[in-house]
């Protein structure tokens, strides 16, 4: 197993005696936040699509890789299992990678830190996520001409060079390019749009000045002053029928109009919130189904998987890859084959293709449908006619006469 390096030995320092604003929001003091505001974990639609995201992410296997002549090849040893089976002794590797992602896009705004833990020799112990409350980036070293040389981050007051800890992020600062960016600010606004709006529909809903029959009444006023003057009136005429049961009514002493209450098309909530969601699905970069906005599509999801769950598994696997490994011809990558929208069939047609072909054996595409290992399926095979190209007219049907001997 390569060797890890060692973490230095370092002393606390004293802790902030203030925050920023955005340490609050994280904390949850409602003291401190700015009329109207409203938290991203706060909105159904941003948790429905972060969550998705980070839910699929987690899913992605982490794989070891080495570079070879010619291509690439996966590595498995204890390092690879560490990462990818239990890079947390309190957490498995799905919720340890969920709780980045999330982290990142939402309570982190744009950063997540993870803490790894050598042994005494060298090699890797713990891979131990910090609750976003606990990490703050300290402003950078700065060289002679105002450059920027390293930063550091302080976890629990206690500071740790930039390369000491994981530091993963979505969209560098332009300022700041070791600071990644959330969407707390660009979002404001539409959250905000639809935490109102659904505060508009429950009150819409629940108005009690809504009703769809009016009932009017040739009488003097004053017999039908209260309550109960008025539910007699609607239990001797109208409220003992049954069911389809049709009304008697006296003619010329009750007269019954019926009324259409406005709905929340009429009042345009709909086509407000549907703009927010997409909104919402664009900036998150996330198909808008996700959020409740259109129908299912196929190549819509794949092509989701191949950008968003891509970039960020790329961002985890490069993280990995500069804070954890030594040997250059090494790095993490993180599969996303298994998320693609295939159907059986599909993974059938492509795995019996390749088998033909001599590019994958028989328990590779058994593995591929979900079938168990057989023997003697695990050399390479190819068709009989499946010849390079040159040697086309080599073929013995193609010769005059066969084989030797034939007649």
């Amino acid at each position: 197993m390569s060797k890890r390096q060692k973490q230095r030995a370092r002393q606390p320092t004293e802790k902030r005696s203030s925050e920023g604003l955005l340490g609050y929001w994280l904390r949850g003091d409602d003291l401190t936040l700015p009329a109207g505001y409203v938290r991203l974990s706060e909105c159904p639609e941003v948790r429905m699509a972060v969550d998705r995201i980070a839910d699929m992410v987690s899913n992605m296997t982490i794989h070891l890789m080495r570079n070879v002549e010619g291509g690439h090849e996966r590595v498995q040893n204890e390092l690879s299992r560490k990462v990818d089976i239990e890079p947390y002794s309190l957490m498995t590797r799905k919720a340890w990678l969920y709780h980045i992602v999330h982290t990142m896009l939402l309570e982190g705004d744009g950063n997540a830190f993870v803490f790894p833990v050598f042994s005494s020799d060298g090699y890797l112990e713990e891979l131990i996520p910090i609750p976003p409350h606990m990490a703050t980036i300290l402003p950078p070293k700065q060289n002679a001409i105002g450059l920027a040389t390293g930063y550091q981050v302080m976890i629990n007051g206690r500071t740790y060079n930039h390369d000491e800890v994981l530091h993963f992020k979505i969209n560098p600062d332009p300022q700041e390019p070791w600071r990644g960016r959330g969407y707390r600010l660009i979002l404001k606004d539409v959250v905000a749009n639809l935490a109102q709006a659904a505060k508009t529909k429950n009150a819409f809903m629940g108005d009690k000045w809504r009703p769809s029959v009016i009932v009017m009444v040739d009488a003097d006023s004053s017999q039908f002053s209260s309550e109960e003057e008025r539910d007699k009136l609607i239990e001797r005429y109208i409220g003992s029928g049954q069911s389809g049961k049709p009304w008697i009514l006296p003619d010329g002493i009750i007269r019954i109009e019926t009324v259409k209450p406005l709905s929340l098309q009429d009042i345009a909530i709909h086509e407000s919130v549907q703009i927010d969601k997409r909104t919402v699905a664009a900036m998150l970069g996330v198909p808008p189904f996700f959020v409740g906005v259109g129908e299912f599509k196929k190549d819509e999801m794949n092509n989701f998987i191949r950008t968003r769950i891509a970039s960020i598994g790329t961002i985890i696997g490069q993280e990995l890859t500069n804070k954890i490994l030594y040997a250059p011809d090494l790095y993490f990558r993180l599969s996303a084959r298994s998320l693609y929208a295939y159907d059986l069939g599909e993974l059938s047609r492509i795995g019996m293709e390749m088998f033909v072909r001599g590019l994958m054996d028989g328990n590779e595409v058994r593995d591929w449908v979900g079938l168990s290992p057989r023997e003697g399926l695990d050399e390479l095979v190819i068709l009989e006619n499946y010849i390079p190209r040159g040697m086309i007219g080599d073929q013995k049907k193609l010769v005059q006469g066969g084989e030797e001997g034939d007649e």
